[in-house]
């Protein structure tokens, strides 16, 4: 049996650390994170971690390096103070993309990451929606990957969209397109991207699915240049698509990704709050971004963890 439970926040996602300490009602452990004019990061605990059940919330998000390599310094000063087990908690795991050798001479970063948090001292790994399943796997300590899709359930279920279909904006987002779709007891819907045969158009879209005359809510695990998911609701609101939504797990929202939505056909788009958004970047969302918190949830699976009880009977139908 571990020691009291402790949570801890790095700086990538304050914000969702306090939220999570706020449910269980606990403090935040304290500390000092500081980057030197060198660019070395440095972290100072408070006070003793001796024993403890600590979990450290960090995100690695952009700045990814700078976020990661906080995160692998902040377990190691845990583990330096003798914490009794560490948790890392993070709720969307950078290089994620990078899960296999799709073309020769390229690194599988997902691992790499994988055996970085591990090595720096990590005893167990909480993740949520990870953009492959097989990174999982990847991990040589327990791992847990939580799903945000009974968020978006609830969601859409007190939101309810009439004569609607899901679509999966590109074949790798049909797995979780077709449970979010079996959920809701919905039609699904499908784009497929090619390469055009003469090779002069990057990708050629073929609809499998009918959503001529029906509103669409588009599932994907994340948002990054909001190219994908911008590009699949034009396509289909030219398929005849009429009220066209979004769902992703991940906000990432990099370069022009906030003007790109807004000046979509996307009337709006529903986030978990896994990454940071700043009050700019959501401004120039228009009012079209709506934010679910995960904070209950990841503070039940922290719970969960810390008194040793099943993570998985949470999602258990």
């Amino acid at each position: 049996m571990y020691g009291d439970l402790m949570v801890f926040a790095g700086t990538a996602n304050t914000e969702l650390a306090v939220a999570v300490a706020n449910h269980l009602q606990v403090q935040l452990g304290g500390r000092d994170v500081k980057r030197f004019p060198n660019s070395n990061t440095f972290v100072r605990l408070h006070q003793s971690v001796r024993g403890k059940d600590v979990f450290l919330i960090q995100p690695t998000s952009a700045p990814v390096n700078e976020n990661l390599m906080e995160l692998l310094i902040f377990i190691d000063t845990l583990r330096r103070d003798s914490a009794g087990r560490v948790t890392a908690v993070v709720p969307y795991y950078g290089y994620g993309r990078t899960d296999k050798k799709d073309q020769p001479r390229v690194p599988i970063t997902a691992r790499l990451v994988a055996d970085l948090i591990a090595v720096a001292g990590a005893d167990r790994f909480v993740t949520l929606d990870l953009h492959a399943k097989q990174i999982q796997g990847f991990f040589s300590i327990p791992s847990d990957e939580i799903p945000a899709l009974g968020l978006f359930i609830e969601h859409f279920k007190a939101h309810p969209i009439p004569n609607a279909v899901v679509l999966a904006p590109d074949i790798g987002a049909l797995r979780r397109a077709r449970n979010f779709a079996e959920r809701l007891d919905l039609p699904l819907a499908v784009i497929e991207k090619r390469r055009s045969p003469d090779g002069k158009r990057t990708e050629v879209f073929n609809l499998i699915g009918d959503v001529a005359g029906k509103n669409v809510i588009i599932v994907d695990d994340e948002i990054d240049t909001a190219g994908t998911l911008t590009r699949a609701a034009g396509f289909v609101k030219q398929e005849g698509a009429l009220d066209i939504v979004a769902c992703a797990t991940h906000p990432v929202l990099s370069e022009d990704a906030a003007d790109t939505l807004r000046e979509s056909v996307l009337r709006e788009v529903v986030v978990c709050d896994t990454v940071h958004i700043p009050k700019e970047k959501s401004g120039r969302c228009g009012d079209k971004l709506k934010v679910i918190p995960v904070a209950a949830l990841l503070a039940d699976v922290i719970q969960r963890i810390h008194e040793g009880r099943s993570v998985g009977e949470l999602f258990d139908e």
